[in-house]
């Protein structure tokens, strides 16, 4: 147990709060909050250091703002480790401590090249993967679909041969090339259990969005549907 951890915590709680004030509304601070709260219960399931956990969850996205503004060409997982680690070591003055949270921000990206090997480091994979799921991922899909002027929904064929942050980058492009993948990289039986469910719920909707929106676009300019 670190001496006066929660004195300490709240000193980082405020900072990523503050660094994450501007962030949009598919990264900002109340994701971080989800993936702190996800994190929380699946540490109270599996045996694990609870303050590596709720530190790296809370710090997991501290580089998003940097990488949104560079249109994804710097990692936020890899930035964040760095920024993770000073200032975790900062705060509380413990190198060891320092060295888990960053290594858990690192590894806790999807499409990073490294999978977490700590339990810690699974957990909040997890954690941040379960708010990109269900009801809650697919609002978040359509924030940034959004953010970047993409159309309300398209094709398959269209979704999957367009590129990220273009017109064609719909929430419907990232559950196709990311979303609907994630129950199959979920790193513990707990957090693929809620994955699982919370992927059915976003089939359905897809399905029923596809099915509204291509019923209504048979319509012509004399408004009858052709026969």
């Amino acid at each position: 147990m670190v001496e006066n951890f929660a004195e300490k915590f709240t000193l980082v709680f405020e900072h990523v709060n503050a660094h994450l004030e501007s962030a949009p509304g598919c990264h900002d601070f109340e994701h971080t909050l989800r993936v702190l709260h996800h994190a929380r219960v699946l540490a109270s399931l599996i045996k694990s250091d609870l303050e590596i956990v709720e530190l790296a969850a809370l710090l997991h996205d501290i580089a998003r703002p940097e990488e949104l503004s560079s249109k994804g060409k710097c990692c936020h997982a890899k930035i964040g480790c760095e920024m993770a680690r000073n200032l975790v070591f900062e705060v509380f003055r413990d190198a060891t401590l320092a060295a888990a949270v960053g290594e858990a921000v690192r590894t806790h990206r999807y499409r990073g090249k490294d999978r977490p090997q700590t339990v810690e480091a699974k957990i909040v994979f997890d954690a941040d993967k379960l708010d990109s799921l269900g009801a809650i991922g697919i609002g978040r899909a359509f924030l940034f679909a959004g953010r970047e002027n993409a159309r309300l929904h398209n094709t398959c064929e269209e979704a999957l041969n367009s590129a990220a942050y273009s017109r064609e980058d719909t929430a419907y492009r990232e559950f196709l090339v990311k979303l609907c993948k994630l129950p199959g990289v979920m790193q513990t039986a707990e957090g693929k259990k809620i994955a699982q469910k919370r992927l059915r719920f976003m089939e359905k909707f897809f399905a029923e969005l596809s099915d509204e929106i291509y019923c209504a676009g048979t319509a012509t300019v004399s408004g009858k549907n052709p026969r």
